[in-house]
């Protein structure tokens, strides 16, 4: 089957060879087994699943819930010529329709759809009867109580599996530690446990961590000594987006910035520029970076902590996608862990307040109680928050309780274009030209700039309308309109901003409650994220690559040498063994009592003075011991780190 894939990824991606593991991945697919693959961000997993897809008889079904990542993919197929569609929320009912029909009668190849997409009673029962050759489950960690990202409506995919009897599954994620590779499994119940996983070292990408002060003074160095290539800042709150960008701009650094609460048409524009090297810098939330896959990123630094190393992983990992040498950098002040924290308290808001953000919802959207079930909401975030005087970290989290109990929904604010569908036939076409001869040359244009009208959904472009029939754009509106209420066509006019989906009628806010699972289990477990990442940023002992990669259950024996951590140990004139005898021989006879200078050094057996000098300026350095107030060198207790 290997030759039959080859052949399938030259023809349509015109590629000679697979990646590294991609290979192996599609074969285990088309033999019909159930198969997890752990791919690093960049490593090809839309490959794994789309190459399989062409070569066995049927339609692949992708289950994500990124729109953004399923617009991307099916118009990137349907430039390769490949049939695909994807339904995601926001779309009219007749392109819905349109689609489904598609998928039922053969004439789809892919289809991408959100987990939500399969709780509805007409995706479940049209299910049965498409022809369907494999369920392709993106960001499969998703699934799993024990990941970063739990989203519930992931539990529903296994209860398809019955009807779709032999189909393989497909679960792809870039980071998942043991424990969640396991529950994956489980939770889509893999017939046979099948996993393929590249190593998650990059050894062109270098982990560093810095304790100062000054951001962004360090921050300005390291970026005018970058010579080539872009760099990514990220930070945690939207403010902070606009004013480093500009504050980078005006010390001669060009930089634009990204988050969520822009205009889609602006985060299109400042993406656009950044990958075509208009501007050097991006910086930006965490909402900047999924799917991106920009080859030349020589830096990636954090200003503000993660919230998990997860997070930190895939975001760092977005640089150095060329193989070349790259850095990622996480600079640290004494307050950043406090900030950490009280996040983390913020993301976890009391019952009483969450109540209080239900209550406001319904007011602010105008739904009774007792009614709003499926229906769809513009929803402004920031707006919301002012109005009603809500913490925004604290609306946010409360929304993400809200959909993990399948109460409400927010998608994800992504441009969707205005659409249109002639659904009027020949006849009926033709009979109402010669009766509304004033629209005749507006319908006639609308058939010659879009074909494919009267048989599907068209993107269109109302400026590019206006444009060329010389009309205002508000006339080519108010003729979309018109034409609409006469049910001659469907118009859906394009929108920017987030959805938000009731999932269930309003209910009374002293009804709504939050599971065990849903918030104390889950603040556990964030808890241990959260402190696996102060770890990580205080643990001056071990290379930053071999402790990443043993957060995901990985290890390896030897040293990057490049990070910050190797960089010091670099400066000693000691070997490993030597260093390591010596540290642990000066952590025991500590473990014991303090220890005047000249004491210690002498205490420690068949090492040269110099060579345990060394080792103790670099545990001095890195804070592994201190010297107390009458000078003595003492271990810093755990509780001063955290």
């Amino acid at each position: 089957m290997s030759k039959q894939s080859r052949d399938v990824l030259l023809q349509f991606w015109n590629y000679t060879s697979f990646r590294p593991m991609q290979e192996e991945i599609v074969d285990s697919v088309v033999a019909g087994q159930d198969t997890l693959a752990l791919l690093p961000t960049g490593g090809g997993k839309s490959v794994c699943f789309q190459v399989p897809g062409m070569l066995m008889e049927g339609m692949c079904l992708v289950i994500t819930p990124l729109i953004a990542l399923m617009k991307d993919q099916v118009q990137h197929l349907k430039k390769l010529g490949i049939p695909a569609a994807a339904i995601y929320s926001g779309l009219h009912y007749n392109e819905v329709e349109i689609i489904l029909n598609k998928s039922v009668f053969g004439q789809l190849k892919f289809l991408y759809v959100s987990p939500e997409r399969l709780k509805t009673t007409r995706f479940f029962d049209l299910i049965k009867r498409m022809k369907i050759n494999l369920i392709a489950v993106d960001e499969s960690h998703c699934i799993s109580q024990w990941g970063y990202d739990f989203r519930p409506p992931y539990l529903q995919i296994a209860d398809i599996r019955p009807f779709l009897p032999g189909v393989p599954v497909l679960a792809l994620t870039a980071t998942a530690t043991p424990l969640v590779v396991d529950d994956i499994q489980n939770k889509l119940q893999f017939r046979k446990k099948l996993v393929f996983q590249t190593s998650y070292e990059r050894k062109n990408l270098t982990y560093n961590v810095i304790h100062h002060p000054d951001k962004l003074g360090t921050l300005l160095r390291m970026f005018r000594a970058m010579n080539q290539g872009s760099g990514i800042v990220y930070v945690r709150n939207r403010k902070k987006t606009r004013e480093i960008a500009e504050w980078l701009d005006t010390s001669g650094i060009s930089a634009t910035y990204y988050h969520a609460g822009l205009e889609a048409k602006q985060r299109d524009e400042r993406q656009s520029a950044w990958m075509f090297g208009r501007v050097k810098v991006m910086v930006a939330t965490n909402a900047f970076g999924m799917g991106i896959d920009k080859p030349d990123v020589r830096l990636v630094v954090h200003l503000d902590l993660p919230d998990s190393l997860e997070a930190y992983f895939q975001e760092a990992g977005r640089g150095g996608r060329d193989g070349k040498e790259s850095a990622a950098w996480l600079l640290v002040s004494d307050q950043d862990v406090k900030q950490l924290k009280s996040s983390f308290e913020a993301s976890y808001p009391e019952l009483k307040k969450v109540r209080d953000v239900y209550q406001a919802l319904g007011n602010y959207l105008q739904v009774p109680i007792g009614s709003g079930m499926n229906q769809s909401f513009d929803f402004d975030l920031p707006e919301f928050c002012r109005q009603y005087g809500f913490p925004i970290l604290e609306v946010f989290a409360s929304l993400q309780f809200f959909e993990k109990e399948g109460l409400i929904r927010m998608s994800e604010s992504v441009k969707t274009n205005s659409t249109l569908f002639i659904h009027a036939g020949r006849e009926d076409l033709y009979r109402f030209q010669v009766e509304q001869p004033a629209f005749d040359p507006f319908i006639k244009h609308l058939l010659r700039a879009y074909p494919g009208l009267m048989t599907d959904f068209v993107q269109i472009r109302e400026e590019e309308i206006s444009r060329k029939m010389n009309l205002p754009i508000e006339k080519v509106g108010e003729y979309l309109h018109y034409l609409m209420k006469l049910n001659f066509l469907t118009y859906i006019p394009r929108k920017d901003k987030p959805q938000l989906i009731y999932l269930a009628e309003r209910y009374q806010s002293a009804n709504v409650l939050l599971s065990k699972e849903h918030y104390s289990d889950r603040k556990a477990i964030a808890a241990k994220r959260m402190q696996a990442v102060i770890d990580f940023v205080y643990t001056s002992e071990h290379c930053r690559s071999r402790q990443l990669l043993a957060y995901f259950g990985e290890k390896i024996n030897h040293r990057c040498g490049k990070c910050d951590v190797c960089t010091n140990r670099n400066r000693l004139k000691l070997t490993d063994i030597e260093f390591n005898s010596i540290k642990d021989r000066l952590l025991f006879l500590l473990s014991e009592r303090p220890y005047p200078l000249f004491e210690i050094v002498d205490a420690v057996e068949g090492y040269p003075e110099e060579k345990v000098m060394q080792a103790i300026r670099w545990m001095l350095e890195n804070r592994l011991i201190i010297k107390d107030q009458t000078e003595r060198l003492t271990i810093r207790k755990q509780l001063d780190i955290h």
